[in-house]
């Protein structure tokens, strides 16, 4: 009887045991089903993100795509607008051309016409009879002509003359027609040093530059006298031409050279005398000034380079 029992507690013990072991397994393949079932739902997830992806790379490879066509089509127009642009530059290039051609044409033409009045006008002084009482006013009518053929030359001047200070003087004094002025007495004085200065410059543009200056004088010296004087400075031969006539402020001492300026509109003259004087003497290497310290009438000093 005993045994009987044994036997059956044993068999419980081991009906328990196995029950014990299959709800084990049962939960463990509950927690693997589990398990497997978030994993599955994770990689439905991240297959969803994917396609997600996927769409908006399509959406934007789209939007590259029709950027692309866009970009295709602006590059079209512009290399139209740049063929254009090429056209109009060839246009206007041809046209500059032309007209470069044209200004030099025009220039030569000038040129010419400029020499040619140029040797009318030297001509003109050459025959020129300077006994006669109206031989200074034509040949100073003559240089007014020059002066406005000259007046905005800048090239320098080819000095081909070697001549000394004194001759300069003396044509200058002989067209300028000066020694004839009735209303100031007219005065020239060389030192001595002067006396054998030679100068290698272009004398009939030097004798212009000094007519201009004593013809300046006579224009503003109602009384009194006008002095020449031939000095030689450092380097430089000086022509120094003093009147005692209205004078020059000194706040004007560099406007008067300006082309066309005239201080006082009751004197003849078209303001371009002084102008080209100075613009002969700097295409000489050399210059003329204003002596702003000069008192009782101006004093205008011409030099030359020796």
């Amino acid at each position: 009887m005993i045994w009987l029992v044994v036997s059956l507690v044993i068999i419980l013990l081991i009906v328990c045991i196995i029950l014990q072991m299959k709800i084990k397994h049962s939960r463990e393949q509950e927690a693997e089903g589990k398990q497997l079932l978030e994993d599955y739902q994770k990689r439905v997830n991240e297959m969803e993100k994917l396609l997600k992806d996927y769409r908006s790379l399509e959406q934007n490879f789209d939007n590259v795509g029709q950027g692309y066509e866009e970009a295709l089509m602006a590059f079209d127009k512009m290399e139209e607008e740049k063929q254009k642009v090429l056209k109009v530059k060839e246009a206007i290039e041809k046209q500059s051309n032309e007209v470069m051609a044209a200004k030099q044409e025009l220039e030569e033409t000038m040129l010419k016409k400029k020499n040619m009045i140029e040797q009318y006008a030297e001509a003109i002084k050459q025959k020129l009879d300077y006994t006669h009482p109206n031989a200074g006013n034509i040949a100073l009518t003559a240089n007014q002509i020059l002066n406005v053929i000259d007046i905005e030359m800048e090239q320098p001047l080819r000095c081909e003359d070697n001549v000394m200070a004194q001759d300069i003087a003396a044509m200058a004094i002989q067209e300028s027609g000066i020694q004839s002025y009735q209303k100031a007495e007219f005065k020239c004085q060389m030192v001595e040093e002067a006396q054998a200065t030679m100068v290698f410059t272009n004398s009939k543009h030097a004798v212009r530059a000094l007519v201009a200056l004593l013809d300046n004088a006579m224009k503003f010296t109602a009384q009194g006298e006008i002095l020449l004087l031939i000095n030689v400075a450092g380097s430089n031969l000086e022509f120094c031409v003093e009147d005692t006539g209205t004078g020059v402020l000194s706040d004007y001492a560099e406007k008067i050279f300006e082309p066309y300026v005239k201080l006082n509109d009751f004197f003849e003259g078209n303001g371009i005398g002084l102008t080209v004087a100075r613009s002969i003497a700097r295409r000489l290497g050399g210059d003329i000034r204003l002596d702003t310290d000069y008192r009782g009438g101006s004093r205008f000093v011409f030099s030359l380079p020796i």
